[in-house]
């Protein structure tokens, strides 16, 4: 069986020495540092705590190339152990339940019908004579939106992994039957979560995901002309 993770460690850390690395989008806020992998002990110990086994591409990432640091965008999110309990950090890491972890990721959230309703029920400026009116009747359906949108049940069996800026973030899908797959989070601006899919329009997962991002920074950084 092919390593997909060997060489990759030290990939990112030569790239991170070419001159033109800094024009890597994202790259300023990882500065291209890896934290150390897990040990086997930490894996056992993370998913007994959470209740579920985690997708092996990013289990054997983990083990073999590092527990979080250089990645897409402004970088993976690191897992650590903070006075006895494990959680992941960075920019709203915080939204994973992670007692939820182990239920089955709900494909369309956990209302959709409920959404699609109060979508066709978004106020419109042209229906109201005073722009007062209009501002109070859309911030109260705002609310309603928001309410919905960033319930907790829609990502159960999930964790974010990597954020985009903009409130916007990647989701690692930990269980049910889109296991191992990388969704994306436009929840800031009113699109859902969506699966990523590459050219043949098939689930992105988590290694393809990592290592065509690998791939690009380093054609980008060896073609820039800052290169020497």
């Amino acid at each position: 069986m092919v390593d997909q993770w060997a060489g990759i460690r030290e990939r990112v850390g030569a790239l991170g020495a070419q001159p033109a690395s800094s024009e890597v989008f994202g790259s300023l806020g990882h500065q291209w540092t890896l934290e150390e992998p897990l040990t086997e002990s930490d894996l056992a110990d993370l998913e007994e705590q959470i209740g579920a086994r985690l997708p092996e591409e990013y289990r054997t990432f983990l083990r073999q190339v590092a527990a979080g640091g250089a990645g897409p965008t402004y970088g993976l999110f690191p897992v650590r152990r903070v006075q006895g309990r494990w959680r992941w950090e960075g920019d709203g890491a915080d939204l994973a339940d992670l007692d939820t972890i182990a239920q089955p990721f709900p494909d369309q959230g956990p209302a959709p019908e409920a959404l699609e309703g109060l979508l066709a029920q978004r106020p419109e400026e042209e229906d109201f004579d005073e722009i007062e009116d209009f501002d109070d009747a859309f911030e109260a359906w705002d609310e309603q939106w928001a309410a919905l949108m960033f319930a907790p049940e829609r990502t159960v069996g999930a964790i974010p992994i990597s954020h985009l800026g903009c409130a916007q973030r990647e989701w690692l899908v930990i269980s049910g039957r889109h296991r191992g797959t990388i969704w994306s989070d436009r929840r800031a601006d009113d699109v859902g979560l969506v699966p990523l899919l590459d050219g043949d329009s098939k689930p992105v997962t988590f290694a393809h995901w990592y290592i065509t991002w690998l791939e690009q920074a380093e054609h980008m950084a060896l073609t820039s002309p800052s290169h020497t």
